[in-house]
């Protein structure tokens, strides 16, 4: 049967059922091992919520269940194909993707940011991306390096 033909509450239940899908990043996609983890479970939790959807019997209410579900499960799975799995660097001469890096900003405030992956990425947990305008100024550098931009000045202190 076409869709039609079937009963809608309203345009406001068919528009909230064609959600857009989520942005993809440019950017490689790159993980850690354990990004590439959280995004399978990620996944994994999108198709139960999907399949839990299914299993609503009143069809507006299943649509509107089912559409966030599904575009996680759409964006979830495009990202676990395209998943990049970079091994932790085992040099603490270089901040890298996956290394994890102290650095003092000029008012004397010390950070510490372990870099990862777009999905992965958690600055108040302390992880940011690789593409992330602080993580590529420090990407390529070492112990004792000053970096800068904007005015900005900062001093890696350690690397791990």
């Amino acid at each position: 049967m076409s869709v039609a033909f079937t009963k809608e509450d309203s345009a406001e239940t068919a528009s909230e059922t064609l959600l857009p899908d989520r942005p993809v990043s440019p950017h490689p996609n790159l993980v850690t091992e354990s990004g590439l983890k959280a995004l399978e479970l990620q996944l994994q939790q999108a198709r139960e919520a999907f399949e839990t959807a299914q299993k609503i019997e009143d069809v507006n209410e299943r649509r509107r269940q089912a559409a966030i579900p599904l575009r996680d499960v759409r964006y979830f799975a495009a990202r676990v194909r395209s998943a990049q799995v970079v091994p932790k660097t085992t040099s603490t001469d270089i901040v890298a993707f996956a290394s994890t890096v102290t650095f003092r900003r000029e008012d004397g405030r010390v950070q510490k940011y372990h870099i990862v992956g777009e999905d992965e990425a958690d600055p108040k947990a302390g992880s940011v991306s690789f593409v992330s305008p602080v993580a590529r100024l420090l990407m390529g550098k070492a112990v004792g390096d000053v970096v800068g931009t904007s005015g900005q000045e900062l001093e890696i202190m350690a690397i791990s």
